[in-house]
């Protein structure tokens, strides 16, 4: 029977350090886009609160001020939009990273089983045949199952990304009618 020698460990504990050391520099990368989105963002607010107020400031009735909520709300819509798309792109794009990571050291972990398995059954005795048989079918089954699994997971995801990219949209467009609404209120 064969056993992990010391050097196979070493590699094994750096492969795994060296992965620990990437996920968090990429989570890291996360985090940093994350903070440069919400400080953009609010400069981009701050400076539009005070062009919004100066506009309201220098409103004269009250259907004019309506005019101006309205000319504001789709701007508005778009940059909510805009903003939920870079989060969600960050989120995802950090996620991805993370599922790679994790799909590699699930392919090392499931070779390095399997090689366990395939000596474990070398060295077996005489008339285990039927438990090895058993083993190996449960191998089999479960790696089908994660690969299932996997596959469930990713179209998941896809499906999620398309609601968002629908619901986005649809945000967009409902914002945009109402633009003509409010030009037809104020020229009314």
């Amino acid at each position: 029977m064969s056993y992990l020698t010391a050097e196979q460990v070493v590699a094994a504990q750096k492969a795994n350090v060296e992965t620990l050391f990437g996920l968090t520099h990429k989570a890291f990368e996360g985090v940093e886009k994350l903070v440069e989105l919400n400080l953009q963002a609010a400069k981009v607010a701050m400076s539009e609160a005070a062009d919004n107020t100066r506009a309201a400031l220098g409103v004269k009735d009250a259907q004019e001020l309506m005019a101006l909520q309205q000319a504001l709300m789709q701007p508005a819509a778009e940059k909510a939009v805009a903003y939920s798309r870079n989060l969600y792109e960050i989120a995802t794009a950090t996620n991805e990273e993370f599922v790679r990571a994790a799909e590699s050291q699930f392919a090392d972990l499931q070779k390095n089983f399997s090689t366990a398995v395939d000596s474990m059954v070398k060295n077996a005795p005489a008339g285990s045949e039927t438990a090895v048989g058993f083993v190996k079918s449960a191998m089999a089954a479960a790696n089908n199952a994660i690969e299932s699994a996997q596959k469930v997971a990713k179209q998941a995801a896809d499906v999620a990304d398309a609601n968002f990219q629908a619901v986005t949209g649809s945000v967009v467009k409902v914002a945009a009618a109402q633009q003509p609404k409010a030009r037809a209120r104020r020229a009314a």
